[in-house]
């Protein structure tokens, strides 16, 4: 195989400086619920001079004000309310984080929107595509900035698989098997709520396979999803012998393993497997055929929002076949998670589009609701989203 140096000029990142948007006043944020990816939420609005964060609620008593107080912050100059609806009943804000259960995200966010706040959603976005469609609805009505909780987009790394995609270097792309996982990882040190069917609704799926269905997706330019096989299992969680909380297996409720085999707009084929648990270091590295080329991503030990090494770009030159290598690329010093909540507060004060819009994470949630419902109903299953 030789080795091209020149095709790399096209994809030479040069890293654009993003200017910040300061609001003039301080903006009132609030956040609804007070579970451990709050604190990320948290740390990433305290950075942020133009924002004030004001109050908090969670459904169980103290938890918020414990949760503020672990951090620093003087619990004396917040309000804390035991619901979401009561916080926003009360409180004029600019924005919130909704950092709840996944089975409580529509709610929360619907309510937030119908109130007239901006809601930064956590992901997945909820947990079945109906929730999707009444959250989008909801975000129509309002005309305020709902932007879901894709850190990994910001990743220089993640913006050069899109940019190699999109220049056409690949051709039509008509092949994509994506997916990732852990041998081991299935989330309990935070308590039950990632694996009770009542709280999380989803698994693997919704955890750390909607990361991985938008990194090629948003690559692609999110086609829409038209059918679905889905296959789902728990054999980690539901057995003693590996679970690391021998005391859940009893209430594990959720997928530790899915896969789906998906049929997009525009012909192109979507491969997809997530692991919490497996016999496995990877269920493989994620591959884009096109019909001028191939892109493999390499695979993470578990997922870091970033790729697991070097990709390869594999096309023909001048008749030769050939091999790219893209070096890893650094964010700059910059942390992901500030990106997302500035993204999303610069969008606020501008009344720009959402950095991760609904529109686009509506089709990233009918997979995921699709391959769970496939997999409940034994066969495929048409995915059908009306107009919003």
């Amino acid at each position: 195989m030789a080795s091209s140096t020149g095709i790399l000029d096209k994809f030479k990142e040069t890293q654009e400086e993003v200017k910040e948007v300061k609001s003039d006043r301080k903006l009132k944020v609030a956040i609804i619920g007070c579970g451990w990816i709050a604190e990320a939420h948290v740390k990433s609005y305290i950075k942020c001079p133009d924002v004030e964060i004001v109050a908090a609620a969670d459904l169980i008593p103290g938890k918020a004000e414990a949760f503020f107080d672990g951090l620093g912050f003087d619990t004396d100059k917040l309000r804390f309310y035991p619901s979401h609806k009561e916080l926003l009943d009360t409180e004029e804000l600019d924005a919130v984080s909704v950092c709840t259960y996944n089975a409580t995200h529509a709610e929360c966010t619907i309510y937030a929107l119908e109130k007239g706040v901006n809601v930064l959603l956590e992901k997945p976005m909820c947990v079945t595509l109906q929730e999707a469609i009444e959250i989008c609805r909801a975000e129509k009505k309002s005309g305020k900035v709902l932007s879901i909780g894709f850190q990994p987009r910001f990743d220089e790394n993640m913006k050069m698989i899109k940019k190699i995609v999109q220049s056409g270097e690949l051709g039509e792309v008509y092949y994509i098997q994506t997916g990732g996982g852990r041998r081991r990882g299935i989330p309990t040190p935070f308590g039950t709520s990632f694996i009770e069917k009542e709280t999380a609704g989803l698994g693997a799926l919704g955890d750390i396979g909607c990361y991985s269905l938008d990194v090629v997706m948003n690559a692609v330019g999110y086609p829409k999803p038209l059918t679905v096989t889905g296959y789902k299992s728990d054999f980690f969680g539901k057995s003693p012998k590996y679970s690391n909380k021998p005391e859940y297996v009893d209430i594990f409720g959720v997928d530790d393993f899915a896969a789906g085999f998906v049929r997009l707009e525009g012909g192109i084929i979507l491969d997809f497997r997530i692991a919490w648990a497996m016999h496995m270091d990877t269920p493989g590295d994620s591959l884009i055929f096109g019909k001028e080329g191939g892109l493999r991503i390499p695979s993470t030990d578990c997922w870091n929002g970033s790729v697991g090494g070097p990709m390869k770009i594999y096309h023909d030159v001048a008749g030769e076949q050939v091999e790219t290598t893209i070096p890893i690329l650094n964010n700059g010093g910059k942390d992901l998670f500030d990106m997302k909540i500035r993204s999303f507060l610069d969008a606020v004060i501008t009344g720009s589009p959402s950095p991760v819009p609904s529109s686009q994470i509506i089709y990233n949630q009918a997979i995921l609701d699709g391959i769970a419902r496939s997999a409940e109903l034994g066969k495929e299953i048409e995915i059908e989203i009306p107009e919003i």
